[in-house]
């Protein structure tokens, strides 16, 4: 702090995952071990689709990319989240804070745009499967992740921004444990309407269009689906899609609860829990989704597995 006629906040303390201390050594071997997992999981996802030739697809291609941005995702806030743990008195400088929101909210961003570029490429391979390999080349495939980060980076820069060019000089504690939107515009003095509308149209507004793409998509890969004659053929053109599905049901949740409602309605202990289970624990899942569930994946990673043993 530095004092003058009035106070002006130069680090934030970050209040944690929970207001109870018994509860944080054990909370940091489940995260830790929840890190490991994501990491491990998504590493070995991104070099199975290296490795095997046969995974060269714009799917995978997409799916690589994917586990690139979960790592990411995870790394933002865990690293820092599990030392708090430890730490009697977990600070955050000015800067530091800033920087934390803007890298969470762009791959996080990223996140949600990735699922709905991959609900595209679902959608054309399953309803428009002849026209699939001159829409979803390799080319198009680079444009569309290169404008995904794109898009990603302007919405984190433009609530980053907003968020951190208001006067923060009373309390510097943050009900949370990272840096994010709701819980530091809840610590400012001064009026907050502008960013309140910003986040729920903008941050608010992509997630819901993005999701009604989505669901748009598979509203038409289902009506394909169901066209198929086989029922052998229906589920293995359903098979194509159902791990995509229920990542996206499962992400979407929650940032739905999160960021598509005012921030005066948020209650600080349900935001912490939203928070752990998108930010921590479903970067985890996705890869053992796509492992356990993608057909292709788990016989890339069988052959994979019986080369390295022999």
């Amino acid at each position: 702090m530095q004092k003058g006629n009035w106070t002006r906040v130069t680090e934030f303390i970050l209040l944690g995952v929970t207001d109870h201390h018994v509860l944080q050594v054990p909370l940091f071997v489940i995260f830790f071990l929840v890190y490991v997992i994501t990491l491990v999981g998504n590493i070995g996802i991104m070099i199975l689709i290296r490795v095997t030739q046969r995974l060269h697809t714009p799917m995978y291609f997409l799916l690589w990319n994917l586990s690139l941005v979960d790592i990411c995702y995870s790394s933002v806030s865990t690293p820092n989240m599990l030392v708090n743990f430890l730490c009697a008195r977990n600070t955050i400088s000015f800067i530091g804070c800033a920087t934390q929101m803007f890298l969470n909210f762009t791959t996080g961003s990223a996140e949600v745009f990735l699922l709905t570029v991959m609900a595209y490429d679902r959608y054309t391979a399953i309803c428009n499967p002849l026209l699939y390999s001159v829409i979803m080349n390799n080319q198009t495939c680079i444009y569309l992740v290169v404008f995904v980060y794109l898009l990603a980076v302007s919405n984190a820069l433009t609530h980053a921004i907003l968020t951190f060019t208001l006067p923060f000089c009373g309390s510097n504690a943050i009900t949370h444990f990272f840096c994010d939107v709701p819980p530091i515009l809840k610590i400012a003095c001064s009026d907050t309407t502008l960013n309140e509308a910003v986040l729920v149209s903008l941050a608010g507004g992509l997630i819901l269009v993005c999701l009604m793409i989505i669901l748009i998509s598979y509203a038409f890969i289902v009506s394909a689906i169901l066209k198929i004659s086989s029922a052998e053929g229906r589920w293995q053109t359903f098979r194509t899609c159902s791990s995509h599905f229920m990542c996206v049901i499962i992400f979407f949740g929650t940032l739905v609860f999160m960021y598509v409602k005012p921030t005066s309605t948020h209650s600080m202990s349900q935001d912490r829990v939203a928070s752990v289970f998108y930010t921590v624990v479903i970067p985890m899942l996705n890869p053992l989704i796509y492992s356990l569930r993608n057909q292709e994946v788990k016989e890339a990673l069988r052959k994979s597995t019986r080369q390295i043993c022999s």
